[in-house]
């Protein structure tokens, strides 16, 4: 039984992701120095917080069969608007800390409102959200950097319990919540079914619409969420803030194994996805390319990724 399960074992694509972050950890560790450290260690991890949390809701909607291309603009409205949503009435910071989550979240209704009850295409509506947004902010802050006095967003930016960053503790609690409802609840089978068949699934009587709705809501939260922890590490927020986090949020989903087409995937891959991003990145800049020759090394190696690792279904 033993020899039997360990070929699913390996098969699994997530825990091939998560194989390869050690190879390359351990890789890295032994010829580069300082890499290793842990203190170098938890800073990636703390980069890698904002990937995955924005991925989080990306996940959930490419499990279901969409996905969502204003990810990147919500991180930088939520950025960008935080403060000037923050009352300075308020010692604490989490008014504006809410106001700014609700607002991502009332992004994402009107982004899953257009896709499940207007019949928009995912693509074409989340991509038309993003342009919006974009144009909304050059008229709101001008094209200006705003600095940040939130305590909350420092705190959440700055602090260390236990020894490990706010972001990081606050990505193992975001993490452990979308696999409950991935694996745990009855949600989790019906994201899997609508992604897999969505009109055998509409058939049933499974709620595609009212789903949908609730998916791009989680994902607008989840990339407001990454703003302000973004914003938190950052101390300010600026226009394009938010913009390299909506291709890293596919490729850590698509790299965890999840398939871009739906009906297949967990947010177990998208973990190690987002440190293999983070990672590959920090390598890139070991050998002090030009940003030109960056952004063609990283493309370089997300693609041959992909190809080794064969993780889109075959159908």
């Amino acid at each position: 039984m033993t020899s039997s399960r360990l070929p699913r074992l390996i098969a699994q694509p997530w825990l091939l992701t998560f194989a390869l972050v050690a190879l390359v950890w351990c890789g890295a560790g032994l010829t580069l120095r300082g890499f290793g450290s842990w203190g170098h260690l938890r800073y990636l991890l703390e980069l890698s917080a904002v990937i995955g949390i924005a991925a989080a809701g990306q996940t959930l909607v490419v499990i279901a069969g969409g996905i969502d291309l204003s990810v990147g603009a919500i991180i930088t409205v939520s950025a960008i608007l935080l403060p000037m949503l923050s009352p300075a009435a308020d010692p604490t910071g989490l008014v504006g800390l809410v106001a700014t989550l609700a607002l991502a979240t009332g992004i994402g209704c009107l982004n899953g409102a257009g896709a499940a009850y207007l019949r928009v295409p995912p693509i074409i509506m989340t991509l038309a959200m993003a342009t919006f947004l974009q144009g909304l902010l050059i008229i709101v802050a001008g094209g200006s950097a705003v600095s940040v006095s939130n305590p909350a967003v420092i705190w959440l930016g700055s602090a260390r319990p236990l020894g490990l960053p706010a972001g990081v503790i606050l990505w193992v609690i975001v993490s452990a919540a979308i696999l409950l409802v991935i694996h745990r609840m009855p949600f989790g089978a019906r994201l899997l079914a609508i992604g897999a068949n969505p009109l055998a699934a509409k058939l049933t009587g499974l709620g595609v619409e009212r789903a949908s709705l609730r998916l791009y809501a989680a994902s607008g939260f989840f990339s407001g969420l990454a703003g302000i922890l973004l914003l938190g590490m950052n101390r300010q927020g600026y226009a394009g803030i938010g913009e390299p986090y909506l291709l890293t949020s596919i490729a850590a989903v698509v790299l965890g194994g999840t398939s871009i087409l739906g009906g297949r995937g967990t947010y177990a891959g998208t973990i190690p996805g987002a440190i293999l991003l983070v990672t590959t990145t920090a390598l890139i800049t070991v050998v002090n390319a030009s940003p030109g020759w960056r952004s063609i090394m990283f493309g370089s190696l997300i693609l041959a990724l992909l190809l080794i690792s064969g993780r889109e279904a075959r159908r």
